[in-house]
């Protein structure tokens, strides 16, 4: 019982009192001592997002959660991984105390709650304490998996501008038409970098959301107001989220040095048959067009630190074959100085609802494999830690054996 107090009492620790504890030689994780030879990226995501992976359901006690975190470190080191993905601001809400945003409701089940200790501080000490580097994971423009604000914390930024949020396929967002909007999302998670010892700020492939038949998206009146420059409403929206991405990586520099910025977006920017600068697929999504994100172009302006495409296909798939995606994406980091890593959906193996390739335990070794004949391909990071510390038929294990026989340190 005194010990588990203790405990409690340490993670109720003030961040900014834990990131100067954990703060890190560059590269994380070692208080300064080049314990790994220097390698690839080592991966896994650990999404928070309706306790996708952690913690395993809202309303643990503060000892129970932290101790499930440190199992899903653990873990990342018994597999000789070098990094974790959090993600610290799933939808408009936070994992740590901010002052813009409330306390995420995947830790109390009540939006806005205190869970009565810092998951953020905790995380990055305990990474960095195995020689983990943590990677922070936000999603700029998410606000709900719902679409009734009454639901959000009465604090909640999105209740008080209800001008900022848009409905569309069932979820709120905020509208990245608006300045003030791109403006305030940036401060939310630009406090995490200030404050924490982080490796790295990570974003995911949310921008305007995915597609979704038979609905629009009502941006109208910030059209209106401040797209009259653009040829359409679909070069002031591509226009809009550059902005997102250009700011932000420069205030990422401004305010700490040595943060990596990374953006992990799904794995096609565009086909060939609809422009020949794109990849080989035949995807029934393309960034560029749906999503408004110009993955090719924050690349080529080198906005970001490093590119993490989806590339959730297996080798040979017609519509978008592993193979030929990866070499696209290679040859588009290729003298950027932007580097590549691979998204793996390593929860596709094994499941009975997946073609024969996620059947068989090799397929994603494979991938790694293939990699290697890649020299822009600086890693992988897998989807996701349930389904790290599950390996349900053993994928993961074979490509640990295959290819992480030695722990090695992230690149720099």
């Amino acid at each position: 019982m005194a010990s588990a107090a203790g405990l409690v009492a340490a993670m109720a620790t003030g961040g900014d009192a834990l990131a100067s504890q954990t703060a890190r030689a560059a590269g994380g994780g070692d208080g300064g001592e080049d314990r790994f030879a220097r390698g690839e990226l080592r991966g896994m995501w650990i999404a928070t997002v309706a306790n996708l992976d952690w913690p395993s359901e809202p309303g643990l006690t503060a000892a129970a959660q932290q101790a499930e975190l440190v199992a899903h470190l653990d873990r990342a080191v018994e597999l000789r991984l070098n990094a974790v993905v959090l993600q610290v601001r799933p939808a408009a809400d936070a994992l740590w105390p901010s002052p813009h945003e409330p306390w995420s409701a995947c830790l109390t089940g009540v939006q806005g709650k205190d869970p009565g200790w810092d998951p953020l501080a905790t995380a990055v000490r305990e990474a960095h304490d195995r020689g983990l580097e943590l990677h922070a994971w936000f999603n700029p423009y998410r606000v709900a998996n719902h679409t009734d604000p009454t639901r959000l914390a009465a604090s909640h930024p999105a209740r008080l501008n209800p001008e900022w949020v848009l409905p569309y396929g069932g979820k709120l967002y905020y509208n990245p038409g608006l300045p003030e909007v791109r403006r305030f999302v940036q401060d939310a998670m630009l406090d995490a970098v200030r404050r924490y010892a982080i490796d790295a700020v990570h974003w995911d492939d949310y921008f305007y959301p995915y597609p979704v038949a038979g609905e629009e998206f009502k941006d109208d009146a910030a059209y209106e107001r401040y797209g009259s420059d653009f040829p359409d409403r679909a070069a002031w929206r591509r226009d809009n989220v550059d902005r997102l991405v250009r700011e932000m990586g420069g205030r990422i520099r401004e305010t700490r040095q040595g943060v990596r910025f990374g953006i992990s977006p799904f794995a096609v920017w565009r086909n060939k048959d609809t422009d020949p600068l794109g990849s080989d697929t035949r995807a029934g999504v393309e960034t560029y067009d749906d999503l408004h994100a110009d993955t090719r172009k924050w690349v080529q302006e080198g906005w970001l630190d490093y590119i993490c495409p989806q590339i959730y296909w297996h080798i040979g798939l017609a519509s978008a074959d592993y193979a030929k995606v990866l070499a696209w994406w290679s040859a588009t980091v290729r003298g950027t100085g932007v580097g590549l890593y691979v998204g793996e959906a390593l929860y596709k193996a094994g499941d009975p609802a997946q073609p024969a390739p996620w059947q068989d335990p090799a397929e994603l070794s494979r991938h790694l494999t293939l990699a290697r004949d890649h020299e822009e391909a600086g890693g992988h990071i897998f989807f996701s830690a349930k389904h790290v510390a599950a390996d349900r038929i053993g994928a993961m294990a074979r490509v640990v054996a295959d290819h992480y026989q030695d722990r090695v340190r992230a690149p720099r």
